[in-house]
């Protein structure tokens, strides 16, 4: 192996909270050599960013504390040096990439501007800062450079920004690039061409890569080495080709064990009579056509899934659906009733059936209000539901339902995780009796363990309550476990659709086969093949 740009010994960090010290990483070793990738993959919580953060100086101290290890870079320990060699270092030398684009470009100024910046703030000079950055946004795929980077980060798809943000962090050619989770709110055919993007730059710059991630699908695509963690340890480490065929840790085996797109196909979706029926809807925004001419149906107690890139009206039609925006035209039959031609009164009355659980807990439950108010104002807009006396032990009840305790209702949002957030909305859904739930991205940003979990919560609570699911999701491997049937929607079109296995092993359309092609497997062989039919077809 060879010499290590970057390596990590012994580092522990602590974080000093008014209920006493958390040890978010305990000892934790790596390192990553020239042209190398190593992925860091683990849940929320298990450290892996942390100890990324301790190697670009972003832990804020206090309250949090470096209180052992060394981070050595070129034979010298970063830990020891001053605050001015670091910023010389960081950017430079050792550059990062985020999780959320949006939340990291800056959105008052231009994106040209933001890359000069990073350039100009090492020693480029202004007129060579903006020819480089033209430069860059042509080399991380961005169309026409010149006019794009004259726009606002808010006028380019989540794609795009994640390509924006390669393009600054790449502007100084640093030595080890840092990924965090760079690709876990994309779609597959984007996440395909970010990973690609990555690898081709580093073959030609030589960089070292380090990935932090949760997605084994990932890790196989386009690691070399892969460092488990779990709360605040590396368990285990190899290839990964070692570590996903031959799991020593208990952890690592739940973990390869959690993975979507292994479990059995939904063999018999539901005969039942439909109970939703929506016929050619369409929606337009001015010139632009978001829905052209949608038509399907819901069953009772199915779950029909609705996959697509972003941009394909998967979205717009769960919002359409429940009139959260108005159809240009169309019906949606729900019971022999148009929900499109329901007055404000009684689609009122008929919100309740169906009800909808969004993709960001964080934005969709009010943090101002306890867990115990989230589930029960259902009941105070809806008071002939449940009389109040019985909200507490309602409330008690749902949230027993959902995987969670009844003391949990005196708690704020904050105060729980990603997943325990997303079975709260669950919870909150549940408090008006839904026939149908339209679930959009619902599990999309969580770990493979968590989202296996609330999976598993969905399907449980579709059997006890006979609930019909609407699944919004560009996760092909969790549509073919879940799923009875699927819709694949292209530019606000129906493309495609059928029973699971028919889309999974028999897809009809270009489109969809693209789509299946570019979702990635856990299993670092089955990549490995892809990757040599795609170069062999490349090569014809």
């Amino acid at each position: 192996m060879a010499e290590p740009l970057l390596e990590v010994r012994n580092l522990s960090v602590t974080f000093h909270t008014a209920r006493g010290p958390v040890e978010a990483v305990r000892n934790v070793s790596w390192q990553v050599a020239p042209g190398e990738v190593l992925a860091i993959l683990g849940e929320s919580g298990s450290g892996k960013s942390v100890s990324a953060s301790a190697v670009m100086d972003l832990i804020d101290c206090p309250p949090g504390e470096i209180t052992s290890g060394e981070i050595i870079y070129r034979g010298r320990d970063l830990l020891k040096m001053s605050a001015a060699e670091r910023r010389d270092i960081n950017g430079k030398r050792i550059a990062m990439i985020f999780q959320d684009p949006l939340s990291h470009l800056n959105p008052v100024y231009t994106v040209g501007w933001q890359i000069e910046e990073a350039l100009t703030t090492h020693g480029t000079p202004q007129d060579k800062a903006r020819v480089e950055t033209i430069a860059l946004l042509d080399k991380v795929g961005i169309p026409n450079p010149e006019a794009s980077a004259r726009k606002y980060p808010h006028q380019f798809s989540g794609g795009q920004r994640q390509r924006l943000m390669i393009a600054m962090a790449l502007a100084l050619r640093p030595d080890v690039l840092i990924a965090d989770e760079p690709t876990t709110a994309l779609d597959v055919t984007v996440q395909a061409q970010i990973l690609a993007l990555l690898e081709q730059l580093q073959h030609e710059t030589g960089m070292a890569l380090l990935i932090i991630t949760h997605d084994l699908g990932v890790v196989a695509e386009i690691a070399d080495r892969v460092v488990v963690m779990n709360a605040g340890e590396i368990v285990e480490q190899g290839t990964a080709a070692e570590v996903y065929a031959n799991p020593q840790h208990a952890y690592t085996k739940r973990l390869i064990g959690a993975a979507p797109g292994k479990g059995a196909i939904h063999d018999d979706p539901p005969t039942t009579e439909p109970i939703l029926l929506l016929q050619n809807v369409c929606k337009k925004y001015g010139e632009f056509e978001a829905l052209k001419g949608c038509s399907f149906e819901l069953c009772e107690g199915e779950t029909l899934a609705i996959v697509g890139e972003s941009g394909s009206g998967k979205s717009t039609t769960a919002r359409v659906l429940l009139r959260l925006e108005e159809p240009t035209s169309g019906r949606a039959m729900y019971h022999g009733r148009d929900l499109f031609a329901l007055s404000p009164r009684e689609l009122f009355e008929l919100r309740r059936d169906i009800q909808m659980v969004f993709q960001d807990p964080t934005q969709s439950l009010n943090p101002r209000m306890t867990v115990y108010q989230i589930i029960s104002e259902a009941w105070a807009i809806h008071p002939e539901i449940l009389p109040k006396a019985r909200w507490r032990d309602r409330v008690a009840e749902l949230l027993g339902q959902v995987g969670l305790k009844p003391e949990h209702a005196h708690r704020y949002p904050h105060q729980f995780s990603g997943g325990q957030r997303q079975r709260i909305a669950i919870a909150r859904a549940l408090a008006l009796e839904p026939r149908v739930i339209v679930c959009d991205e619902a599990v999309s940003a969580l770990d493979v363990q968590v989202q296996a979990q609330v999976i598993e919560l969905l399907d449980k609570l579709k059997d006890e309550f006979g609930l019909s699911y609407i699944f919004i999701a560009h996760d092909l491997p969790v549509v073919r476990d879940f799923a009875d049937r699927v819709i694949v929607m292209q530019k606000g079109q129906i493309v495609e659709q059928g029973p699971v296995r028919e889309i999974f092993e028999n897809p009809r359309e270009t489109y969809t086969q693209n789509l299946l092609a570019a979702s990635l497997d856990p299993d670092p062989e089955v990549q490995a093949r892809r990757r040599a039919e795609r170069l062999s077809k490349e090569v014809a």
